[in-house]
């Protein structure tokens, strides 16, 4: 299966967008150039740059002002200062965290799972599970899973914790590229295995954060399910109004 591909256009622009924001082509508080302008300058059609730039906008780097334009708001601090569940649970350094490997194994692919993978229903992939613990108490269950054709060639299988991250790792063994993360957060009841895991008592649900972790053209390279016990955990987020 290959993973290495080149960006979508959109991607490639904004970009580009932001080195010249971090440069100083495009201080913060200037207006951006126009889509006409950038179209032009670019070779681009309107909806790869209209594209790019609500992704911009998005992400905290430019802003819409009435009357004004699409301004520059230079490199989105808040939003690098965010904690972030799947940021962690792909670059956590298995060999330093507090915690363990409570399995490692092929097994059949849950249903959701599968439908964030692209893969079908009766498909199996590599489950590695991490056991996040502070002061000899459960905080965190972390359930990964990898289609097969990403495992061959790397210590993912392996019952051993991992010297680094599974980003590092596979980055390094695949000469894949992780390039965005989405992350959907429901609550449910655990599982027998995993509440006992958690050391949960009956009927107190979890807050699960599926971590869904793609390459630059939206294919799916790891997929996370993040289980936290509800009645210890409390979410906070801080963004920007535009």
């Amino acid at each position: 299966m290959a993973y290495e591909v080149e960006p979508p256009k959109y991607v490639r622009l904004a970009q580009t967008i932001q080195r010249r924001i971090e440069d100083g082509t495009y201080p913060p508080g200037t207006r951006v150039p126009s889509e006409n302008q950038l179209v032009q300058a670019f070779g681009m059609s309107r909806p790869t740059v209209v594209r790019a730039l609500e992704l911009l906008k998005r992400d905290g780097w430019l802003e819409s002002r009435q009357g004004f334009g699409t301004i520059v708001r230079g490199r989105p601090e808040v939003v690098e200062q965010q904690d972030r569940r799947g940021r962690e649970a792909l670059e956590r350094d298995e060999s330093q965290a507090s915690g363990r490997l409570v399995e490692v194994g092929e097994a059949p692919v849950p249903v959701r799972i599968a439908s964030a993978l692209g893969l079908p229903g009766r498909a199996t992939v590599l489950v590695r599970r991490f056991l996040l613990e502070e002061d000899g108490e459960a905080v965190e269950l972390v359930s990964s899973y990898f289609p097969a054709g990403l495992v061959e060639g790397t210590q993912l299988a392996s019952l051993e914790v991992l010297s680094g991250s599974v980003r590092e790792h596979l980055e390094a063994r695949k000469k894949v590229r992780f390039d965005h993360v989405t992350e959907r957060i429901s609550a449910r009841l655990p599982e027998a295995s995993e509440a006992e895991l958690l050391g949960m008592p009956d009927g107190v649900p979890v807050l699960s954060v599926l971590v869904v972790a793609c390459d630059a053209s939206g294919q799916a390279l790891q997929v996370s399910d993040v289980l936290l016990p509800a009645d210890r955990q409390e979410l906070e987020d801080t963004y920007r109004l535009n």
